[in-house]
């Protein structure tokens, strides 16, 4: 899956490979377990080389060491199956136990993590053996179980004789080889986008959620819409559909895709482990396997239904900042009704209150999603933390509502009052001035009075030189005059 913009975790062009798998005396990492067997694969051109090294006494440790830090390129990159957990540091242990310095190498590609995410939904176990049967067609025929290989490796130092030893590297020689094939598997069928549309849609959506754990949104929306465009094919998609269970396998009988699925209304006899046990209890207490809480969950082995693509996309155009699409797709999903239409109600309320601030229309799908919960409660499915959550939350919009209703009130009654404030500030600048004038109307009186005839038989009208030294006296303010006579005369 190595891209030419070399992503996180992953090698890039050119860079060599070596698949590398161990098999030890026990499962822990401590200093007493040992790595006897280490069996190494790398790609000459179109050739894949291999070579084991095996440990025929604890004596002989630091020349297997030796030879094994020899043959790890410094700018290679190991290929495993859960090595990061196990296979490397144990081996990083055992080289500290010998006072030596682990191998220098460019990076580690974990293959484990890659088929719990892609392809977990249709398979019984991440184990190798079942990434062989369901992946890659693979069937053993003899293989040794894990957990006798410590104890034929025991049994081979104490007599010296390698016959039971065999089996236990046939075992490592195919498991290194199955790194081979599967790492190929992986890369010739999900690393280009041309081939996108011929992979199963439980595969782009895991494919689509391994990018999203790694930042990569927007090519894990392509193959989330490529699994939605995807046709329901009656492969490893229809064999986990909603209300189908496998069968667990009989003694002897491989694990796999290959069980034939079981009807849940099989009414077998009660011993047949084909059947359903009963806890028990009131009927429906325990919820079928096709109901939603199996059907929906994000677990890994989850089936990927419709519906649970229609959620991926829509967490995905959240992420991406484009929340009118998630909205319309939590919408759909909401259409589809049941559980999960109470959250895609709650997931639309929160997008509407945070992201578009329109707090009535998530106070009326936060109300939507009550309703949706109360009757799931008439049923029987009372979901308490989804109650009080949705409580809590209405009541907050309803809060938020009323504030903004207030504030839009007090708003309003500032703007009647600005044209009534603005006419008394234009009064006041229209108002009396800060020094007077000459008084208009005493001048046109005194005009109307010159133009008037006289009045007969009254007081003679003066002349003009005398009406205009009164009318001068009038408008200037009199001095005050300095008193000449004595006070005495004045008393008198």
């Amino acid at each position: 899956m190595a891209s030419s913009s070399g992503p996180r975790g992953q090698p890039p062009p050119g860079a060599p490979l070596l698949c590398l798998d161990t098999e030890t005396t026990g499962l822990a990492t401590a200093a007493g377990t040992l790595a006897f067997l280490v069996g190494l694969g790398w790609w000459e051109g179109s050739r894949f080389r291999q070579v084991q090294l095996l440990l025929p006494d604890h004596a002989d440790e630091p020349a297997l060491l030796d030879e094994l830090a020899r043959r790890i390129p410094a700018d290679g990159w190991l290929v495993t199956y859960n090595g990061r957990g196990f296979d490397w540091p144990l081996l990083v242990a055992r080289f500290r136990l010998a006072r030596a310095a682990p191998p220098v190498h460019a990076g580690h590609l974990d293959l484990l993590p890659i088929v719990r995410r892609v392809f977990k939904h249709r398979m019984p176990d991440a184990r190798l053996r079942s990434a062989e049967t369901v992946l890659l067609g693979l069937r053993r025929i003899g293989d040794v179980e894990g957990w006798e290989i410590p104890a034929r490796y025991l049994d081979f130092l104490r007599s010296g004789e390698p016959t039971r030893l065999l089996d236990v590297v046939r075992h490592n020689d195919e498991d290194v080889r199955s790194l081979a094939r599967l790492l190929v598997h992986v890369d010739q069928g999900y690393a280009d986008r041309e081939r996108w549309p011929e992979a199963p849609a439980g595969d782009l959506a895991g494919l689509a959620r391994a990018f999203s754990s790694q930042g990569r949104i927007a090519e894990a929306l392509a193959c989330i819409d490529a699994a939605i465009e995807a046709p329901v094919a009656p492969g490893p998609r229809g064999l986990h559909a909603p209300g189908v269970r496998m069968a667990p396998p009989e003694p002897g009988e491989p694990r796999g895709p290959a069980s034939a699925p079981v009807d849940p209304d099989d009414d077998g006899p009660w011993w047949s482990p084909r059947r359903r046990p009963d806890f028990g209890g009131r009927p429906g207490r325990y919820a079928p396997t096709g109901s939603w809480p199996a059907a929906e969950s994000s677990r890994l082995d989850a089936p990927w239904t419709d519906v649970r693509l229609s959620v991926e996309r829509a967490r995905l155009l959240r992420r991406l900042g484009r929340y009118r699409e998630a909205e319309e797709t939590w919408l759909r999903v909401a259409d589809r009704g049941g559980t999960l239409a109470i959250l895609a109600w709650i997931e639309v309320a929160k997008l509407r209150e945070h992201r578009f601030a329109d707090h009535e229309a998530a106070l009326a799908a936060a109300r939507m999603a009550q309703r949706l919960a109360e009757r799931q409660r008439w049923l029987g499915g009372w979901l308490v933390r989804v109650d009080g959550e949705l409580a809590r939350r209405a009541a907050r919009l309803v809060r938020r509502i009323a504030t903004a209703q207030r504030v839009a009130a007090k708003r309003a009654v500032a703007q009647r009052a600005a044209p009534r404030a603005k006419r008394v500030w234009m009064a006041s600048e229209v108002g009396t001035p800060s020094s007077p004038g000459p008084s208009t109307v005493s001048d046109a009186a005194a005009a109307a009075k010159r133009s008037s005839p006289p009045r007969p038989g009254g007081t003679p009208t003066p002349s003009g030189s005398s009406r205009a030294a009164s009318t001068a006296a009038r408008k200037v303010s009199p001095a005050p005059v300095e008193s000449t006579a004595p006070s005495d005369s004045i008393a008198g």
